[in-house]
């Protein structure tokens, strides 16, 4: 299929690129994009949170009082999880909340997401896009021209200017076509992709 090319300086359509129909063609596969989606979320998470059993805690070696004549309740030790101090019954320990995504499954949900930014009007191709200076001005002037409010500029290469010109801004964010993830792609309402990064894009996910 033909894509229509924008140029950056003047917004208006300046050419078309031909891709492959696989890529930008795809039929929306929603259970799919949710598994990857939620598995790239997962595997974010630190896991490291971790609390003491009470063989953990220390003291409570010696039983408390003798188990018979005193009134009391029987205790063993006072790092029983009742007891203020004691461990914890079933406490957190570090884990990994990894989940199992193979690259078939990645990359059709790469082309699934694409296609439905493509078919709703979200994803915008741009002949390039870069600034002068690392200035946040010129960074929302470029986005003003094209008309994006909230959006995800995406280059073939990492550009520093572009980083330090969007970091400020809520509501927009620059990455190279590698750093590219599901999550960002359906976390903002407009993708930019400049011509370069879309003929990457297409070699890896075709």
């Amino acid at each position: 299929m033909d894509i229509k090319v924008i140029n950056s300086s003047t917004g208006e359509a300046a050419a078309t690129v031909a891709v492959d129909d696989k890529v930008l063609g795809a039929d929306f596969n929603e259970p799919l994009v949710h598994q990857v989606v939620t598995a790239y979320m997962a595997k974010a998470r630190a896991g490291t949170k971790a609390q003491k059993s009470r063989s953990e805690v220390s003291g409570g070696g010696a039983k408390p009082w003798r188990q018979k004549g005193t009134g009391r309740a029987r205790a063993g030790t006072i790092r029983s999880p009742i007891w203020v101090g004691g461990g914890r019954a079933f406490p957190n320990k570090p884990r990994s909340y990894e989940q199992k995504v193979n690259k078939k499954m990645y990359r059709a949900a790469m082309r699934s997401i694409l296609s439905e930014l493509n078919r709703s009007g979200r994803l915008v191709i741009v002949d390039d896009f870069k600034v002068d200076a690392p200035k946040t001005k010129q960074f929302v002037a470029k986005l003003n021209q094209l008309g994006v409010k909230d959006g995800l500029i995406v280059t073939e290469g990492f550009d520093e200017y572009l980083y330090l010109a969007s970091r400020n801004l809520y509501h927009a964010d620059a990455c190279d076509v590698n750093s590219v993830d599901p999550v960002s792609l359906i976390g903002y309402e407009t993708i930019v992709m400049t011509q370069g990064a879309l003929k990457q894009l297409e070699e890896k996910l075709a």
